[in-house]
């Protein structure tokens, strides 16, 4: 009771509740728009939280998580293109189910099943991040350290491509976050005599660049996206008796995504998909899906949102972001000086139960603004792309100019872009080198004052049981993914040499 009383005030203190709101719509609109992911949406959005209330800035962009997870069903259902990574299980019975004249129903059931989705996620959040925050809070130095390379391999092991790849986007990650004053010495380093690197890069710089400023260099570079005709589009929710059949589907979808969440790599994405197979497995239709099954879409979508709430959990708990988006959200929170982890419930409980308030008005708030967000959100997707791509960059430029009036950081989000860009080219995951970035500080800080703790002597990372345990399953990560890298590429040689047998 005093953690919800606690919240309230936050939030009627602060304008975390108009946030919430905001947030959503601005998520729903750029989920709503193909290439623009929940990642992008909160990118895009990250200059212009400077200046505001810690608090409100991050149920800003929370919110837009949130919002961009259903925005990207609408797309998916109307023109059969998802608008986001998470929505492309929506399609396979969203689109049909349009084809059919059910559009309405289609959006109506995304729209509802993530409502729900969201507010159990948001339940195993506020019930389960205290918990495992209270178990970090016997870590140290070399514990902490451990943890860091802990979140880093197992993020770089389960990255989309090579190991070798990960890797190394994981060092440039880690490259970038030395550049600027050393955090023990106070020494400048890798500043190339640019005194605007003293303080060194940061975060909201290279995230704008190498997310959304390469994706819109990718979009200038592809067709145009569907159409569809808003004035035939009107959202109709379930009613209770259709609630009473995709009951089962949500509680999938929701349970799916919960663990998808707190897992670090996995994302809305697989949530979506594999909550589609478990609905389809459990279903008692099961021949339906693919042929416009509601259930089809109710499961993915309420996956996707409780992914939204849980992938905050590692976050908070332990400091580590398991997913862009929520490798944004601990960037927005170290940019207004709230350092995530298990002394945040100690030292900002007012922004923990604020945080958790503003999430709860969000995924409530999503039910009517997703309705009152459909029409300009159709009327945007139909906008030639050419158009909508320049207001984004000019939006994009604006924000970063207004941070510090300065043209340098222009000069800088745009080397990261292009960045970005060359890695989209030669298939190198992103979420390696945020990570390494955001984590930068955590490794290197904790590395060395463990190592002063012994004069140079690396022996107390192997005499804390907690650092050797967390390197140990560290080692067994990359390990594994080094067999899978192996067994897969002697699989393709088999391939290659049966193909050019016949």
């Amino acid at each position: 009771m005093e953690g919800l009383h606690t919240a309230w005030n936050v939030l009627t203190g602060t304008s975390a509740i108009f946030a919430a709101f905001a947030g959503v719509a601005w998520g729903i609109i750029g989920g709503a728009l193909p290439g623009i992911s929940p990642s992008i949406a909160l990118a895009l959005l990250l200059p212009f939280t400077y200046g505001m209330d810690p608090t409100t800035a991050i149920v800003l962009l929370a919110a837009t998580y949130v919002g961009a997870e259903y925005g990207g069903s609408i797309p998916a259902i109307l023109i059969n293109t998802p608008g986001t990574n998470a929505a492309a299980a929506t399609v396979i019975d969203g689109y049909y189910m349009h084809r059919q004249g059910k559009g309405g129903e289609a959006l109506g059931i995304s729209l509802q099943s993530g409502v729900i989705g969201g507010l159990i996620g948001l339940i195993f959040l506020v019930v389960f991040t205290k918990p495992l925050a209270s178990v970090a809070l016997a870590f140290n130095f070399p514990a902490y350290f451990a943890l860091g390379i802990l979140g880093l391999s197992v993020i770089v092991s389960l990255s989309n491509g090579s190991l070798i790849k990960g890797l190394m986007a994981a060092t440039i990650g880690l490259m970038i976050a030395t550049i600027g004053t050393d955090p023990m010495s106070g020494v400048g380093r890798f500043t190339f005599g640019q005194p605007e690197l003293l303080t060194g890069i940061p975060y909201v710089l290279v995230m704008v660049g190498v997310f959304a400023i390469s994706e819109l260099m990718i979009q200038a570079s592809t067709p145009d996206w569907g159409k569809t005709d808003q004035k035939q589009t009107r959202i109709k929710l379930p009613s209770f008796k259709q609630w009473r059949k995709l009951w089962r589907a949500q509680g999938i979808g929701s349970g799916v995504g919960i663990f998808e969440g707190v897992m670090p790599g996995a994302g809305g994405s697989i949530a979506a998909f594999m909550s589609y197979n478990e609905a389809k497995r459990w279903s008692d239709e099961p021949e339906m899906f693919g042929k416009g099954s509601a259930e089809g879409i109710a499961a993915p979508e309420a996956a996707n949102n409780a992914v939204a709430c849980t992938a905050l959990v590692p976050v908070l708990s332990f400091g580590i972001p398991g997913s862009n988006s929520a490798a944004i959200l601990m960037g927005g929170m170290l940019i207004h000086g709230l350092t995530p982890g298990p002394m945040l419930f100690q030292k900002e409980p007012e922004f923990v139960y604020g945080l958790f308030a503003g999430l709860a008005v969000a995924n409530v708030a999503m039910l009517v603004i997703g309705i009152l967000m459909m029409a300009p959100a159709l009327w945007l997707v139909n906008r030639p792309k050419p158009y909508l791509m320049a207001v984004i960059f000019a939006l994009v430029f604006s924000g970063i100019f207004s941070i510090h009036n300065s043209t340098y950081d222009l000069y800088l989000v745009l080397i990261f872009g292009l960045m970005g860009y060359l890695m989209r080219t030669f298939g190198f995951p992103f979420l390696p080198l945020v990570l390494g970035l955001v984590l930068g500080y955590l490794i290197e800080s904790n590395y060395r004052r463990s190592l002063e703790l012994t004069a140079g002597d690396h022996i107390i990372f192997f005499k804390t049981p907690i650092a050797l345990g967390l390197l140990s399953v560290a080692a067994v990560f990359i390990l594994i993914s080094v067999v899978r890298d192996i067994l897969q590429t002697r699989k393709a040689t088999r391939k290659v040499a049966a193909g050019a047998a016949e």
